[in-house]
């Protein structure tokens, strides 16, 4: 009789187990570039799939072609009963503050941007401090005293990479050009890779040692023209030093998989919460790729260095100036 009951109970936890795995439908709607991106998109499609394998429960997701597609997707899923809705980058907010207030019993989460609603999460990252620690590596790589940064999108979050960066730079020696181009102010910025590897190559001819890109898709232009030109770039959002081994100093890692793993745990173990969250290196929201295909691009000095400012800055003692807070870069 004992093993009977234990077999009914076991039997009873499984079925619970299913319903729970059938019930729970996250979805994620990705940025323009799509989940394959090798990027920002692709970070977060990494952590759902981190989700999946884990727990053995379906996502659905969704590639925006445009724009306009933004809010039709969202309701789309709302209607669908899908939930927790993951909307990815700053783009997306109109259509989320929009499409939450519809639907108030579906929560939601968006990367990169605040909606101040009781059903959103509003997950933001410190990429300037990310940016700050291979600014750090680019200046200690460069023996010409020039470097270089490619943007996607001109926006305010993008020129925070960027100030970012050329901190870190100047952290190390205040005399180094920091050559800058941004790709475009629309959509296409992130997903034209012929683009980036030209205002690459513009800036390696000028003498340029090393290029860190900002700019998704986009970005797969400038690690290729660095590797063509024999010089050095600088991989962004996820770990992109695989692309070209030797080839890419680093990755500043913004852990877009993390936020998205989280989201979809917090929502199917009930802890889920709006509001909002700031990631950065005391959080371990963002950090560099240091891997057998950069390791012996990274000296022991470069880590120590990078070792000794990440502490200072989660320590307080350095404070990486915040672009989007003050438009005014000081670097």
């Amino acid at each position: 009789m004992k093993k009977l009951l234990s077999i009914a109970a076991v039997a009873i936890t499984m079925s619970a187990a299913v319903s729970i795995a059938a019930d729970f439908k996250p979805g994620i709607i990705y940025d323009l570039g799509g989940k394959f991106d090798k990027s920002f998109n692709e970070g977060v499609y990494n952590g759902a799939e981190k989700f999946k394998k884990e727990f053995g429960i379906e996502y659905r997701g969704f590639e925006i072609a445009n724009d306009s597609q933004r809010e039709q997707a969202m309701r789309n899923f709302a209607r669908r009963g899908i939930d927790p809705i993951l909307a990815v980058g700053f783009s997306q907010a109109a259509a989320v503050e929009k499409v939450a207030k519809e639907f108030p019993k579906v929560r939601f989460a968006i990367i990169d941007m605040v909606v101040n609603l009781p059903n959103v999460e509003s997950i933001v990252f410190k990429e300037h401090e990310g940016s700050f620690l291979v600014g750090i590596l680019a200046a200690m790589s460069a023996k010409s005293g020039k470097v270089g940064f490619v943007g996607g999108m001109d926006i305010p979050l993008i020129r925070k990479f960027a100030c970012g960066y050329v901190g870190g730079v100047k952290h190390v020696n205040a005399k180094m050009d920091v050559f800058q181009n941004m790709t475009g102010s629309t959509g296409a910025a992130w997903s034209d890779p012929v683009k980036g590897g030209e205002l690459a190559k513009s800036q390696f001819d000028r003498g340029a040692d090393v290029v860190y890109h900002a700019a998704g898709g986009t970005g797969i232009g400038v690690l290729q023209a660095a590797a063509d030109a024999g010089k050095l770039g600088i991989g962004v959002d996820s770990n992109q030093n695989h692309l070209h081994p030797g080839s890419v100093l680093t990755s500043m890692l913004k852990r877009v998989d993390v936020a998205a793993y989280n989201t979809f745990k917090a929502a199917k173990d009930g802890t889920w919460k709006a509001g909002f969250s700031a990631l950065g290196l005391k959080e371990d929201g963002v950090g560099w790729a240091l891997d057998d295909n950069n390791a012996k691009l990274v000296s022991a000095d470069m880590k120590a260095a990078v070792a000794k400012a990440t502490q200072e800055i989660v320590s307080g003692k350095i404070v990486v100036h915040d672009y989007m807070a003050d438009s005014k870069c000081p670097y």
